[in-house]
């Protein structure tokens, strides 16, 4: 995966698109993305589908310090064992709507 990515779509018509409540700040579009910004992501539970900002960054549950155990990314062909990935990959999905990658 890239190291950055676009998101130029308001978080308005974000929300509209995937019938989402917005519970985000920002309401502009936020332009290059890049690995520690809070960004809007897709998230469903039982209360139903909201649209919240969340730091781009992977924590996996075992690092002591969120600051400097952060994955922006992982291999698809491994997501699903990998132990870093593995619980995450199962349980707790997300949508990280995306206008294109740099």
């Amino acid at each position: 995966m890239c190291g950055r990515y676009k998101q130029n779509t308001d978080g308005d018509a974000l929300a509209e698109l995937f019938r989402a409540r917005r519970r985000t700040r920002q309401k502009e579009a936020y332009g290059t993305a890049c690995p520690g910004t809070a960004l809007p992501v897709i998230r469903e539970n039982a209360n139903g589908r909201f649209m919240d900002d969340l730091h781009w960054g992977f924590v996996p549950h075992w690092a002591k310090d969120d600051k400097g155990s952060r994955f922006i990314n992982a291999r698809a062909e491994t997501a699903a064992e990998k132990p870093s990935f593995r619980d995450a990959f199962r349980a707790r999905r997300c949508l990280i709507p995306a206008d294109g990658f740099i």
